[in-house]
């Protein structure tokens, strides 16, 4: 479940402390790192739009899509032929807790959700990285390249598309 919050955040994240920014594209790796130094990198895309609109595609290792809609995370996962559909929590205030940022430094900026300490890097008005621990102690850590910003977006991109034959959990 805290995978949804941390997709939601650093959606809101892109948006929030960069107030002229209306949309996000960007390539990203993710990589997580566990207590024995052992590291996995996923590649992918990510496409996000205000207010709460964003479609993560992760390419390698495993082929995953991300939708976020409002208040509803659609995970599609076609190796396994399953998808998940998940409501979010109405209490959770994604632009309360960025307007809650510091600035540590220069482009270094720290926001907190829960117990999770989030550490995001920017250059200029883009956001090059943001890194926490997750809650298994995993040092999670997604940078982007090739940002676009306040481009148009189709939203048609942002509805979940998934074969009828797959299996869908509703939780």
């Amino acid at each position: 479940m805290k995978l949804f919050f941390i997709a939601l955040f650093i959606t809101a994240e892109l948006f929030a402390s960069l107030d002229s920014i209306t949309s996000f594209d960007a390539d990203f790796v993710q990589s997580i790192t566990d207590e024995k130094n052992k590291t996995i990198s996923y590649t992918g895309h990510i496409i996000a739009t205000k207010p709460q609109n964003a479609r993560w595609s992760y390419f390698k290792p495993v082929k995953k899509e991300v939708y976020i809609n409002d208040y509803d995370v659609t995970i599609v996962e076609p190796e396994i032929e399953q998808v998940i559909i998940r409501r979010i929590e109405s209490n959770f205030d994604f632009f309360k807790m960025i307007a809650n940022a510091k600035e540590d430094s220069k482009d270094s900026y720290t926001a907190k959700y829960g117990d999770t300490l989030f550490n995001i890097k920017k250059s200029g008005n883009l956001i090059e990285s943001i890194s926490y621990l997750d809650e298994f102690e995993n040092r999670v850590t997604i940078v982007f390249k090739n940002q676009k910003q306040n481009q148009s977006i189709n939203k048609i991109l942002f509805m979940p598309s998934y074969p009828l034959e797959f299996d869908i959990i509703r939780d």
